[in-house]
């Protein structure tokens, strides 16, 4: 059996009962069941992980479509996508990977990960699609590998995850997307089946480590586009940098939520809100003008967007003592992306 974490026995609940540590969820697991992730396992009084290195989904993305517009522009990512997750959002648009665990799928070691990275030329690999975090056995397992190789770690994820589990995946992360659905602890507790306070310190550590961070929220008409609540997003972010990307995605009906599509003039209108707090604020899942990355100095388009086609001409890569940084072209200061 592999080694497993975040797992122990529940000695009050009963003979071989376990509880899972990874997520606020802290489920508790009779022989035999699952966690709500639908990974997770108690076999006989031990953790199991069934679906360690199964992997649903691979592709080669441009790196805008995790998204992240500040880290490597206009490069290709080796994108993986795993069964399962640990919340239960009703309008989730990669449902078909992240609600069950029955999507076909192939098993891969992470020694065969690297080995098809290697092949396909590829520096980076993004761990993305559904909750990759559920799996975090089999990310520190091929990361570590992928770091000892030099192959860059992206995490796209919901955040979701306890403050000890968060301390063994950020130091092999070198650029992250987390998702930050909304800004009401009843909104996640009711609908998605989350906690707000934990994906905010999630985010708060993730800053903290010195990875490249940036933030999505999904744009849902009456249930998290409200002024107070999009304010209060983009309140939190500024309080650690205002040079945080957000990008606004919009929503379009899929899965069990019904509502009509996020209106492209509401979406502009809460852009242009969350400017007065972040310097950078795109907008995603919609055709706008609001995707162009501008100095912050001299107002020079450093990155031209037209969808995923990306044009980093207003951008300098060069040398410098801790590795490579990007400038701005035309009046030469640090432009904040990173390589």
């Amino acid at each position: 059996m592999r080694k497993t974490l975040f797992f122990s026995l529940k000695t009050d609940s009963g003979d071989r009962v376990l509880e899972c540590r990874l997520c606020p969820r802290h489920c508790v697991l009779s022989p035999g069941s699952f966690g709500q992730c639908r990974v997770r396992q108690n076999i006989n009084g031990q953790g199991d992980l069934p679906y360690y290195g199964f992997i649903t989904a691979m592709a080669e993305d441009p790196i805008e479509k995790k998204p992240l517009y500040h880290f490597r522009p206009g490069s290709s990512i080796l994108s993986l996508g795993f069964a399962g997750c640990n919340l239960r959002c009703p309008f989730c648009q990669n449902w078909h990977i992240s609600q069950g665990t029955d999507a076909p799928g192939r098993r891969l070691s992470p020694t065969e990960i690297l080995s098809r990275a290697r092949k396909g030329g590829f520096t980076q690999i993004a761990y993305t699609y559904s909750e990759p975090l559920i799996h975090i056995e089999f990310l520190l397992d091929c990361m570590t590998l992928c770091r000892e190789e030099g192959i860059a770690n992206i995490l796209v994820s919901n955040g979701c995850i306890n403050t000890e589990a968060a301390a063994e995946i950020l130091p092999l992360t070198d650029a992250a997307n987390i998702d930050l659905k909304c800004f009401s602890e009843e909104t996640y507790a009711k609908v998605l089946g989350g906690k707000l306070r934990t994906v905010l310190e999630f985010i708060k550590t993730a800053y903290s480590s010195g990875i490249h961070l940036e933030v999505t929220t999904l744009i849902i008409p009456g249930l998290n586009d409200g002024a107070e609540e999009t304010r209060l997003c983009a309140e939190f972010l500024s309080g650690f940098s205002r040079e945080i990307p957000w990008h606004l995605s919009a929503y379009h009906p899929d899965y069990q939520w019904n509502a009509p599509p996020t209106n492209p003039v509401s979406l502009a209108e809460i852009a242009h809100m969350g400017r007065e707090y972040l310097s950078f604020v795109y907008t995603g899942n919609i055709w706008g003008e609001h995707n162009d990355t501008v100095c912050q100095h001299c107002g020079a388009v450093l990155i031209n967007r037209q969808g995923y086609r990306v044009d980093s001409g207003g951008l300098v890569l060069r040398d410098v003592e801790s590795g490579k940084q990007y400038y701005c072209a035309q009046c030469g200061k640090a432009a904040p992306v990173r390589y």
